[in-house]
């Protein structure tokens, strides 16, 4: 009876230590790089207004070309997509948060599947935010 009330569940936690502290240290490791990301977000320069703008449109026109039409009413800027190529949207987005501080703020986005050989496109819209003017 001691066995099975004391001895037993201390062994088994004993055995699932070793999993958990390597789980436990790959949280801890992308948390830490998590964390070094928004640093260095925060650390950036802030910028105004028209210049946040004349960076997203000239990402826009880079990255995504003329899959995507950009709208700007004050400081929300709305990104129409049409065949969108997955990864191209992913590194634009990127670029965008960090170089024009777009934060987006709606999305709605459809896969396009007119073509399932092709790799992911998207269609949709994007709205982000810009800095204050």
């Amino acid at each position: 009876m001691v066995w099975w009330v004391l001895v037993a569940p201390a062994l088994g936690t004993l055995r699932q230590a070793d999993a958990q502290q390597r789980s436990l240290d790959g949280q801890w490791q992308k948390m830490q790089s998590l964390q070094a990301q928004a640093q260095a977000l925060q650390s950036q320069p802030k910028i105004g207004h028209d210049e946040a703008l004349r960076a997203l449109e000239a990402s826009v026109k880079q990255g995504l070309g003329a899959s995507a039409q950009l709208n700007v009413v004050g400081d929300r800027a709305t990104v129409t997509l049409r065949n969108t190529p997955a990864d191209a949207l992913a590194e634009w987005l990127a670029q965008a948060r960090v170089n024009a501080r777009a934060i987006p703020s709606e999305a709605r986005l459809v896969r396009n599947t007119s073509n399932p050989t092709d790799p992911a496109v998207w269609d949709g819209t994007l709205v982000l935010s810009l800095p204050a003017q």
